[in-house]
């Protein structure tokens, strides 16, 4: 202990003792057997405006890996001679850029300065400074989420590394790989509450994959290392690495070629699937008369396999929020997503299904609803790389602990091998399921000029070929975009699923520019998450980043709305985001932010001029901002309610309907105004109807519509 204290107590000087990393004394651990994927790293920052999805998905991590990186010897670093002294910082700084980094996402402080000042020594790292260190986490996921690779942010003590801490919960939740490094203050000061010292480590052991607070300058070359393997490998998720000021000040001559020291991590992470399982999922198929597929995140790295599967077996596909892309939305069997806000004939798919397919998914409450009601008639095949979700909510009856990428490539070849394709006849089964789309369909109501915000989103894939990234915030346009964009390939639909964090969409959209700079990139935002995080318009138009902002604007929390509407018989409990003493008015006024942020914006408010502006904005080079008034009585459905079942389905209604009143004869103000539009009262006459299972409802008796220039009102 003294001696470290000693070695803080060095100031920043020529005096500092040199530190020569020690030659290892004893060989590697006996790991040799594994081999390390090094993560490609192929972006340029060349800015186009070409409509195409540059689909840069990483190389699988295979189940084999090494203890030491290919890419050291791609590297040359000419700022320094081998065995030259350098700063704690720039050894983090050419560890980072031996793991391939080009792009950071990082905001200085007094903590982290020592390593801004070696990211100006870089000439392989480009910085993308956020406005806030939230806004960096989101960039860094956005980054990954679209690309495949780990995105990497910077941030400093304290403030600056708490305000990661959404970010980190986000990312492990969604398996997402991104490295986040925060400043500390000196060693000698830790735990003394210094100015600007939270114990991060601390904060965020049960929100990352793993996290270290290094202690020597020796050990960032081998931590950068594992780091990296760790986010990336097995589940991906967020790894922090904690670097006290005086370690980023210590001078060392780095060794490269110490091995990594995860011997139980690499132990525990999955082997090739067993052949007998695999034998057994197909029996269990060919057994079957109605059985889905139900896909999750775990499967955007297997795209293609999963194509193959479907095309042998001709199994109908229901995707998860998060898998949304891996099989393409367009295709024939194609069911959409499933879950509470899923398509009423993907949820009937696994309602009715006696064999349920549930590869890279963890069987989360908002898919699954009530468990015991979930997939009730079905036998259950689960395949997941994390051992901890497989029987966690519901108990398989086959599983597979495993990549779902290797599984498929292996029963794709079983069947293969038994000349598979054509002898399974499910053709009865798909008919069923396409009588329940023509049935129940996703649709929308419009009303007069209204613009309705599905309506935006259908016009947005349809100018863009379905092929634009798409980022959104959380809410009522989230589950919108969800349903009404059609994702043809993996990694083009970034959101927050798990955390469901508001402010993600702005942000996300910067990482995903930043990673794809050939693609249109589009935030689907609402007003409430979008001005979480509105600072990033500076971001946006300092690194003239091509992102479009489509922003249904409804003044209101809408989600938080729709369940008021719902379950709070339509009580407004702090749910409206607009000036209350001038309702007539947009507040705030977001062409505002982006005037002062020198981005070009408009606003609409008429359906007809919709697909003019949308246009406008993708043809404008550099960021828009498109600003789309919606109302906000406008509810997301279908909709199964929180730990409902299939039977539950809400398939109609919205805001504009009173729910459950219980007097004979009333008088009531119902009022609709688009926002901008200087509403009025129209008092409608309003009778009872009886439900048997409902009690008494509310229903308009002949409902007038008042169209102006000044008034919408039903």
């Amino acid at each position: 202990m003294s001696n470290m204290a000693a070695v803080a107590a060095a100031p920043s000087t020529s005096t500092v003792p040199i530190y020569r990393p020690p030659s290892p004394s004893k060989a590697p651990l006996p790991i040799s057997t594994l081999t390390l994927t090094t993560l490609p790293s192929t972006f340029n920052h060349t800015k186009t405006r070409s409509l195409h999805i540059s689909n840069s998905l990483s190389k699988p991590i295979s189940s084999t890996a090494t203890t030491s990186s290919p890419t050291t010897e791609k590297f040359s670093f000419p700022r320094f001679a081998a065995d030259e002294p350098r700063k704690g910082a720039d050894i983090l700084v050419e560890a980072l850029e031996r793991e391939g980094v080009t792009d950071v996402f990082a905001y200085p402080g007094g903590a982290s300065l020592e390593i801004h000042q070696a990211l100006t020594r870089s000439n392989k790292i480009r910085n993308v400074l956020p406005r806030h260190e939230q806004g960096g986490v989101f960039a860094a996921e956005g980054y990954a989420r679209a690309s495949g690779l780990p995105g990497v942010c910077i941030a400093t003590s304290g403030p600056g590394a708490t305000n990661l801490v959404s970010g980190l919960a986000d990312a492990l939740l969604d398996s997402v790989p991104i490295v986040a490094i925060t400043g500390q203050v000196p060693r000698r000061m830790i735990g003394t509450d210094a100015f600007q010292e939270t114990p991060i480590v601390e904060v965020t052991r049960s929100i990352t994959k793993h996290n270290y607070l290094v202690l020597d300058v020796d050990d960032i070359p081998r931590i950068i290392k594992e780091a990296f393997f760790l986010a990336s490998s097995g589940r991906p998720g967020p790894v922090l690495i904690d670097i006290p000021k005086d370690i980023q000040q210590q001078l060392a001559v780095p060794n490269w070629d110490v091995p990594m020291k995860l011997p139980g991590y690499l132990s525990r992470l999955p082997k090739n699937p067993n052949e007998l399982h695999l034998e057994q999922i197909v029996r269990l198929i060919s057994e079957s008369k109605k059985p889905v597929l139900y896909v999750g995140g775990g499967c955007l790295n297997s795209s293609e396999e999963l194509r193959r599967f479907v095309e042998l077996t001709g199994i109908p596909v229901a995707s998860t929020l998060m898998g949304l892309g891996a099989f393409p939305v367009g295709d024939e069997l194609s069911l959409q997503m499933l879950g509470m806000h899923g398509t009423v004939y993907a949820n009937y798919a696994v309602d009715k299904s006696d064999l349920l397919l549930a590869f890279g998914v963890r069987f989360d409450d908002r898919v699954t609803g009530k468990l015991e009601a979930f997939a009730s008639r079905a036998k259950i095949v689960h395949i997941d790389i994390d051992s901890a979700e497989i029987g966690k909510n519901k108990q398989p009856h086959v599983s597979v602990c495993g990549d779902v990428k290797v599984a498929l490539q292996r029963i794709n070849k079983i069947l293969e091998s038994r000349g598979a394709r054509g002898k399974m006849d499910f053709r009865a089964w798909r008919e069923e399921l396409n009588e329940q789309k023509v049935k129940y369909p996703l649709s929308f109501k419009t009303f007069g000029e209204a613009i309705p915000p599905q309506y935006a989103i259908q016009v947005l894939d349809e100018l863009t070929d379905g092929n634009a990234i798409i980022s959104t915030g959380v809410g009522q346009h989230q589950m919108w975009a969800a349903q009404f964009y059609k994702y043809k390939r993996p990694r083009q639909w970034l959101t927050s699923g798990g955390l469901g964090a508001m402010g993600f969409g702005l942000p996300a959209a910067i990482g995903a520019a930043v990673a794809n700079p050939d693609s249109i990139v589009v935030d689907i935002d609402g007003d409430g998450s979008f001005i979480m995080n509105i600072q990033e318009l500076a971001t946006i138009r300092v690194e003239n980043l091509p992102v479009k902002i489509m922003l249904l604007n409804n003044q209101h929390l809408g989600m938080v709305v729709q369940w008021e509407d719902r379950f709070y018989k339509a009580n407004r409990a702090h749910t409206y985001l607009g000036n209350p003493s001038n309702e007539s008015e947009i507040f705030p006024n977001m062409l505002k932010f982006a005037e002062a942020c020198g981005i070009p914006a408009a606003r609409i408010t008429r359906k007809d001029d919709l697909r003019a502006a949308i246009q406008k904005m993708l043809n404008t080079p550099g960021p828009y901002l498109l600003d789309v008034i919606v109302p906000h009585q406008e509810h997301v459905l279908p909709m199964i309610p929180s730990g409902g079942a299939f039977k539950d389905v809400i398939t109609e209604g919205d805001g504009r309907t009173k729910r459950k009143a219980k007097s004979e004869d009333i008088r009531a103000l119902v009022v609709y105004p688009i926002p901008i539009i200087r509403a009025k009262v129209l008092a409608c006459r309003l009778r009872k109807t009886k439900s048997s299972s409902e009690g008494d409802r509310i229903s308009l008796d002949s409902p007038e519509l008042l169209v102006s220039a000044n008034l919408v009102v039903f």
